[in-house]
């Protein structure tokens, strides 16, 4: 079961043990694993990680590490693809609120999965979404 979407900085910072993840944030994914569930991740993470990466903004490692965690069905997080029903949930997503646009594709994502974001984007966090932070 999907519990939660987390954005790529949530995902990085768990998966290479980021001191920069709140604590609230690592005992929900600790405690969805725990439970044996799922933290969605989704597909356009893995494309914000190639250009942060092409950007040398990120080491390449950042995308082999989120890339093996969710070709690891035992791992908590999962991939969520970008489909036309997220798309759709993106119009519950105000744009004003939340214009960057991989961060809107996010949080339609949790939108379509009737959970929250996991997000320390101030942006996220103010607009009317459930967070996670």
């Amino acid at each position: 079961m999907i519990v939660g979407v987390a954005d790529t900085h949530t995902a990085l910072w768990h998966l290479f043990a980021d001191a920069k993840l709140s604590r609230t944030a690592e005992d929900f994914i600790q405690a969805a694993a725990a439970k044996r569930n799922k933290v969605a991740v989704s597909a356009i993470s893995l494309a914000e990680l190639v250009y942060l990466v092409e950007k040398n903004r990120l080491p390449l490692s950042a995308y082999d590490g989120l890339s093996r965690a969710l070709n690891n069905p035992e791992h908590v997080f999962t991939e969520a693809a970008l489909t036309a029903e997220v798309v759709q949930s993106m119009r519950q997503v105000s744009r004003a609120e939340v214009p960057d646009m991989p961060d809107r594709i996010v949080a339609a994502t949790a939108i379509y999965f009737k959970v929250p974001v996991i997000s320390r984007d101030a942006r996220i966090r103010a607009a009317n979404l459930q967070t996670v932070w």
